[in-house]
């Protein structure tokens, strides 16, 4: 609560210094009955109770003010009440829009510059209420330049221009050397002259202060058009979803003039991606304890963007950090506060230096003093000495010698107290390096710091890459998965069907040694039928020889055949044309059998 009221101060602050007031701090009577209008306290009072939720108590506000029928609205008057009747009994339940709107109408007619800005009066608005969170806690409120920068390079980005460095350095050395930071009405006028957003058109302009008003004062951390799948129906319809630290709301349109629900995030809250289904891509689903929401993004990488943003926002919860950009400002603040405090230390061991060495002037005067006093005093013992040199003169030696004596010794310690003069002047020149090497390093350091920011935009440009990348190598693996697990089955029926194979191939070897044998059975009977072939085409040879011899005197008697008998060169034939047909397929038949 301490942090809400600390808002809440800063636009009132703007509020009742906006009063018409005289210079006790008090309105005065003439202006009232003039007017005839109510007092500028029971005013300001009744309008922060109405848009703070709070029961406004009159009674409370005339017996707090009981001694002047006027009342100061000021610090010391005002502020007590504000405190203990308004301020403590905020609960938080109320419109901070609102809030603001309601300060800035009390003060903005009276501050806002008469002169043409390229700002409307609702973008110079939000920039009062950016002003008030960025500003620094002490009045009159300011914002230094650090935070001008910071707030300067949002509205850069979110134009899509260029940050030009240079031009904010010469400004920044110029705003340096004649105050310390901004007011809020001064920041309006940087702003809505367009000095640091020349090119740019008004409605650019518009839109960029819009997106970072959403972000830093709305807590607005992403939002834009995704489908929602119906917990009912069923169906598929398109919503503009607004992504806060705390929970997503989801309306018919951007102009969030109609809310159709929430989701509210916890630290048991989850995110995960969802393969495509239903014709539907780029799905995600988020987890809540009591009920889940399957979420489809119109590309892969707003799909990874959303499944970022909202599970840096379920991890902040968990951890109970406060959203990523007032966490930067805190961060911003006390680097700030430390850096003062180096500095302040520097500045008090500077000062005790110089009154070191201003004490160490002194004792070398009072030195010098002694000295020229022992001088006076040695004249005049001179004197002394030249007017009694008869009378004295022994005497007068020994006191010479022994004021030399004296003498040797003041000199031995001016020069030594002129050593440590000059050992302390020697410590204050390497202080004075120190001092510019310290400022070396801030500069550094802001460099640094730049640096650091470019490499993390860098990182996370590249952690959404990686993550890209690692959701499709898991859409891989998975695809992977399947095809073994395919192959696997495949592979199991070619081995049952090997087995087969192999048993067939069995039967088969078996089958084909059986006619191997009966193959080598064969031929060996075929050789011996070609034994007996050509012994009997060698005694028919020798047959057909002697008959050939005797031919014409003697022939053959044969049996007689109803089928006609091939005739051969010796006459016919001891078979028929069948019978020879018949063997030679018995042959061939043998031949096949060999081969």
């Amino acid at each position: 609560m301490v942090g809400l009221k600390e808002e809440l101060l800063k636009s009132i602050w703007h509020a009742f210094t906006a009063l018409d007031l005289d210079r006790s701090g008090k309105v005065s009577k003439s202006q009232l009955k003039a007017s005839g209008a109510a007092r500028p306290r029971d005013v300001l009072s009744h309008n922060l109770c109405t848009v703070l939720n709070v029961p406004h108590d009159p009674v409370a506000l005339e017996e707090h003010f009981r001694d002047d029928d006027e009342g100061p609205v000021s610090n010391q008057g005002y502020m007590p009440y504000l405190n203990k009747f308004i301020l403590e009994k905020v609960q938080g339940n109320f419109d901070k829009v609102e809030f603001n709107r309601m300060c800035w109408t009390l003060c903005a007619k009276k501050n806002l510059s008469k002169s043409a800005l390229l700002i409307s009066d609702e973008d110079a608005f939000k920039v009062w209420v950016i002003f008030n969170f960025l500003s620094e806690d002490k009045y009159p409120l300011i914002i230094v330049p650090e935070e001008i920068e910071y707030l300067l390079k949002k509205l850069t980005e979110a134009m899509g221009a260029g940050w030009q460095q240079e031009q904010f350095d010469h400004y920044k050395i110029a705003l340096n050397t004649s105050r310390e930071g901004l007011s809020a009405w001064e920041l309006i006028d940087l702003i809505g002259s367009g000095q640091f957003s020349k090119g740019m058109d008004r409605q650019t302009v518009s839109m960029a202060i819009n997106e970072v008003f959403n972000e830093l004062i709305l807590d607005v951390l992403k939002q834009g058009y995704m489908l929602k799948k119906g917990h009912k129906r069923k169906n598929w319809t398109e919503r503009w979803f607004v992504l806060k630290p705390n929970i997503i709301s989801y309306y018919i349109s951007e102009d969030l003039k109609d809310k159709k629900g929430d989701i509210i995030l916890d630290g048991n809250c989850c995110v995960e991606a969802l393969p495509d289904k239903d014709g539907k891509k780029c799905l995600f689903l988020i987890k809540c304890l009591d009920k889940s929401f399957e979420i489809s993004a119109s590309d892969k990488k707003k799909k990874q963007e959303w499944i970022q943003a909202i599970q840096t926002t379920v991890n902040l919860l968990r951890v109970g950090s406060p959203p990523p950009h007032k966490e930067a400002r805190q961060k911003r603040k006390e680097l700030r506060q430390k850096l003062l405090a180096e500095q302040e230390e520097l500045e008090r061991q500077m000062k005790e230096l110089q009154m070191a060495n201003e004490n160490k002037q002194k004792e070398l005067e009072t030195v010098r003093k002694q000295l020229e006093a022992a001088a006076a005093r040695a004249a005049e013992e001179e004197k002394k000495r030249l007017q009694t040199q008869v009378e004295l003169q022994d005497r007068f030696s020994l006191e010479l010698e022994r004021e030399k004596l004296v003498r040797q010794k003041m000199e031995e310690q001016v020069a030594r107290k002129s050593s440590e003069l000059e050992q302390y002047l020697q410590r204050v020149r390497e202080l004075e390096e120190m001092y510019k090497q310290l400022q070396e390093a801030l500069e550094d350091e802001k460099q640094a710091r730049q640096d650091e920011e470019t490499v993390r935009k860098l990182q996370a440009r590249l952690l959404e890459e990686e993550s890209a990348k690692r959701a499709e190598l898991e859409k891989w693996h998975l695809q992977q998965q399947q095809t073994i697990q395919m192959t696997e089955a495949e592979k199991q029926e070619l081995e049952n069907q090997r087995m087969i194979k192999e048993q067939a191939l069995q039967v088969a070897m078996q089958q084909l040694e059986q006619l191997e044998l009966e193959r080598k059975e064969a031929l060996e009977q075929y050789e011996e039928v070609k034994k007996k072939l050509e012994m009997a085409a060698n005694n028919t040879k020798s047959w057909k020889d002697k008959v050939a011899h005797h031919e014409g005197l003697i022939r053959l008697i044969e049996p007689g055949s109803k089928s006609p008998h091939l005739i051969t060169n010796w006459g016919p034939a001891a078979f028929t044309e069948a019978e020879l047909e018949q063997r030679q397929k018995s042959w061939k038949g043998k031949k096949a059998t060999s081969e």
